[in-house]
């Protein structure tokens, strides 16, 4: 058994959490509040470029050229591909470079980049590969399962974004990051198999709290509610 079949089938319950996030399911149907969507959007443009941290971290850390090549490939999409679906979304609901530029992360933006960093920073290739792929198998899921939803790619306001994480583009950058967690996992100890795990566990729950945070609208408890 693969490392990734092993992981899906001792978490699946966790994992479809996410797929079952109303934030996931109202994007789905076409129904999700604009405003959700638009601070999603924020929050997640911020997280990708802490996201696209980890790879230019991978590829320092990278033990041959195989796998240095293999993280800068997905930094390259990363930075050139999907950050531009959010700077054409920002432009359509009207966020301006300046808006992006001056945003501040959310507590749940902030706790998720950092534990992925800082997993990147003091662990082992392994541990590096297993922090950065919950998120992108589960948005190609994510996007895969949308796509099937009659109308849900050719919608005015969340087209775009179903059919960026279902595209055939995405679902290979997906995959390099499903091969490279396998092939960096094969003949590990038990031990550092469960702490691949722990930390693909952490993520995929940050993953659920990404889309509850952005459902709600929450930063900081203590500040007033953000405008929109």
């Amino acid at each position: 058994m693969k490392f990734t079949d092993r992981i899906f089938e001792k978490y699946q319950s966790t994992w479809r959490k996410n797929h079952e996030h109303p934030f996931v399911k109202e994007l789905g149907a076409g129904t999700l509040d604009s405003n959700k969507f638009r601070f999603y959007m924020i929050q997640d443009y911020l997280y990708l470029i802490d996201y696209s941290k980890l790879f230019a971290l991978g590829a320092v850390k990278a033990p041959n050229l195989e796998v240095m090549t293999v993280f800068a490939n997905l930094l390259y999409y990363t930075m050139n591909h999907e950050m531009a679906l959010h700077r054409k979304y920002a432009s359509r609901f009207g966020i301006t470079e300046k808006e992006l530029e001056e945003a501040k992360p959310s507590p749940v933006s902030l706790a998720y980049t950092h534990y992925m960093l800082a997993v990147a920073q003091n662990g082992s290739i392994a541990e590096l590969a297993a922090a950065h792929f919950a998120c992108a198998w589960s948005y190609w899921e994510i996007g895969c399962e949308l796509a099937k939803i009659p109308g849900a790619k050719e919608h005015e306001l969340y087209g775009d974004w179903v059919k960026m994480y279902s595209s055939e583009e995405f679902g290979q950058s997906a995959q390099w990051n499903l091969d490279l967690l396998n092939q960096l996992a094969e003949g590990k100890q038990e031990s550092e198999l469960l702490r691949l795990e722990e930390i693909f566990l952490n993520t995929t729950r940050f993953e659920y709290m990404f889309w509850d945070m952005a459902y709600h609208q929450q930063m900081w408890p203590t500040d007033e509610k953000v405008q929109l």
